[in-house]
């Protein structure tokens, strides 16, 4: 039992990994001694966040762009070069849009289920080869998606369209479990309550405190919550859960209707 949360010598890519969640996943898989690849939207972030990791292991930096479909391919691409296996993909890059819902816009809502639907599963797709070199029955590959506790609750803010599109990471998580088991590849997702982020940034500033008093632990998460989920589920510890979404939120979604 004590190599169960053992990752080292694993191969993982982490969508929008330069910041926020998806560099405290990162920086957990990394000290957990995973070659550790993040790609990111914006290249000087991304190879930033890379170097400053890789003084406690290997991160890779690959820019890209995953809201476009050729941002896709370029990123497979690459990773393809450089690896011949994938044990561990997470998909967590996203984006949120807020307006009243007598303005919202259609870019606004495009672009969010672009970046929060579209692109985990192409990614998914392009990778399915290099999944499947790493994947046996005793220790599948593993697919991670970040999703939203908005995805399940209706959030008070106006962002009509990250809510469904965090429902529907939730529900694409769940297809892939069951249509990739017999490849021996699982997939579960997170569901991030409040976290400090730079998408949470101006929602902590101006109401943290009343953020904090909502969540039944009475705090905002910390990287180690997020890190400490992520390695469970690329662990053997989790090799026989698939199709899960876990709140990380505090209680929130359990506390969900109660007076």
């Amino acid at each position: 039992m004590h190599d169960l949360f053992d990752l080292a010598g694993k191969v993982a890519l982490v969508t929008g990994g330069s910041r926020g969640i998806g560099e405290m996943i990162a920086e957990g898989f990394v000290n957990s001694g995973v070659k550790t690849y993040i790609s990111a939207r914006k290249a000087k972030a991304c190879d930033a966040t890379a170097r400053r990791l890789s003084a406690n292991g290997t991160c890779v930096s690959i820019p890209a762009d995953l809201s476009t479909m050729d941002g896709v391919a370029h990123l497979a691409k690459e990773f393809g070069r450089a690896e011949s296996r994938l044990h561990i993909l997470v998909n967590n890059a996203g984006a949120a849009w807020g307006a009243p819902i007598d303005e919202f816009p259609e870019s606004g809502w495009d672009k969010v289920m672009d970046i929060n639907v579209k692109g985990p599963f192409f990614l998914t797709q392009a990778l399915l080869s290099l999944l499947e070199a790493a994947a046996s029955a005793a220790d599948p590959a593993r697919i991670i998606n970040v999703g939203s506790i908005d995805g399940l609750n209706v959030s008070r803010m106006p962002t009509y369209s990250y809510g469904p599109s965090k429902a529907a990471v939730h529900h694409l998580t769940r297809t892939l479990a069951t249509h990739l088991a017999h490849r021996h590849i699982t997939a579960n997702a997170i569901a991030p309550g409040p976290f400090p982020s730079q998408m949470m940034a101006h929602t902590l500033k101006t109401q943290g405190e009343k953020i904090r008093n909502a969540v039944p632990l009475g705090r905002i998460g910390e990287p180690a919550d997020m890190a400490g989920t992520a390695i469970y589920l690329a662990s053997k510890a989790a090799a026989y859960v698939s199709g899960a979404v876990i709140p990380v939120d505090g209680g929130i979604v359990a506390a969900a209707g109660t007076l």
